[in-house]
This record gives structure tokens, sequence and C-alpha cells, in this order.
């Protein structure tokens, strides 16, 4: 099942993706609202919005060992956790700004987990329980900056560095899916979500220990190697097997 978040006459709504049609929602799925309504309104008709609205982004450093490698960086012993703002957050086609005095914007696509209900202290085996789906992100990210910086937080968190969409997808097995992206049609990262050092069920583990997860939280697990960076003009566009893609042109 797919479930989009869209603007339709002025008004937010959720809804069930079927074919080229949108089955409304009652009400709010992070609130246990899951009634389906007879109204379906034409896809073509509906602006996706970015799926969920989470609170915060959990986002996971040099998750694949290849990534790793070519920053430079050594493996790291335990999931390497860093937080981007929900303030960050744009849907599909929309612009990620390009911030003024910012010498380099990278794009990175990665897989993100959106969380189904309050999580805390969950065990590996428990993870499946707490996930409500799937969805792409493009962890954008001011690479000067980050090095700069040392830390990551102002690098991570300028306004539109966390695309999200386009739905999300509830029945998929996060294990083996193929991670791409292309920076104005040409392949620029292309890998698959097994060569993960830490897979999803221990992410969410490990990040509940941590802290409090709640419904629409969304984990970023992480991008494969071939990050690089984009400039004013460029379209961006995250895929992902199963999910579907992720558009956004740079501005």
């Amino acid at each position: 099942m797919r479930l989009v978040r869209f603007l339709a006459e002025g008004k937010v709504s959720y809804g069930i993706l079927a074919g080229e049609k949108v089955r409304l929602l009652a009400g709010d799925p992070f609130q246990g609202e899951t009634g389906v309504r007879e109204e379906e309104i034409p896809l073509a008709a509906v602006q996706l919005l970015a799926p969920c609205v989470p609170s915060k982004i959990v986002a996971v450093g040099l998750n694949y060992a290849d990534h790793a490698a070519e920053t430079g960086q050594p493996l790291p012993e335990q999931p390497m956790l860093f937080l981007k703002p929900p303030t960050a957050v744009v849907g599909p086609e929309e612009p990620v700004l390009y911030p003024a005095g910012v010498g380099r914007v990278d794009y990175e696509a990665e897989l993100a987990v959106v969380i189904r209900d309050r999580t805390k202290a969950a065990s590996p085996e428990e993870a499946a329980a707490h996930i409500l789906g799937y969805t792409c992100l493009n962890d954008v990210t001011a690479r000067d900056l980050q090095v700069k910086d040392v830390q990551w937080t102002r690098s991570k968190s300028y306004d539109t560095f966390a695309p999200l969409g386009p739905w999300i997808e509830t029945e998929l097995d996060p294990g083996d899916l193929a991670i791409k992206l292309t920076v104005n049609g040409v392949l620029k990262q292309n890998s698959s979500t097994r060569f993960m050092i830490f897979k999803v069920p221990q992410l969410v583990s490990f990040i509940s220990q941590v802290m409090t997860l709640v419904p629409g939280d969304v984990i970023a697990t992480g991008t494969p190697p071939g990050i690089g960076p984009v400039k004013p003009g460029d379209v961006m566009t995250v895929t992902i097997a199963g999910i579907g893609s992720l558009t956004n042109p740079v501005k």
C-alpha cells in the first residue's frame, strides 16, 4: 500500500494511491485514523507533498562501507547519528535552494524509514512492528561547511535540504533494494541497501535506546558511494526499487 499526503483544492489530506487515482483516508494515519472514504481524486489533480511531517529526522552517517572509503573515514563501530530539522523537509518536485555563501552542495540518496508509533527502547526483533513504511530521502549537504565545522549540524540543516517522498510504501522488505540517484538524467549513485553496515532493525533499535521516536519520525539510513556536487539548474532524482522516484530541482 502506498500512503500519500497531498494538497487538493487548498486542503491537505492523506490517501492511498491506487493506480492513477488517490482514495481519500478519513483522517490522519499517524493518529490512528485509517478509515478509507469512497471518494477518489485523479492523481493528476493533486500536488503530492512530503508524505509525513516528522518531529525529527534521525540520520545515519557512513552506513555503507564504500561510502566511508570514498570520504576517507574509518568504519563506525556503532551507528553514527545526526539530526536534520523538520524545517528542512520539502516534497516531490519542490526546489532545493542553494544557500548564499555555500561553496559546494551535494546530493545523497537514502532509504528513509517512517515510524508508525511511539517507540522507545525497542529490540531489533521488535523494530518491524514500529515501522509504518519506507520512502526516498535526499540528504542534501553543504559539503564545504561539513568539512569546515567538523560536526555536521549546519551543513545538513538548511531549509529544503531534506527532500522526502513521493509516498510511503508500507509493504516492503528493505534488505536488498536497488538505490540510485541521477543528476540531469546521468547516473551518479547506483548501489543496494544490502551493503548497509547497520541494517534497518538495528538502526531502529539503536536510535530508540537514545531518543523516543514518535509517529511520523524519519530515520535516514545512510547513502551509498558516488556523492557529488550539484548547481542551480540541476535536477536530482532518487529512485529506490519497490518505492519509486523522488525528483527535485536545484535553484
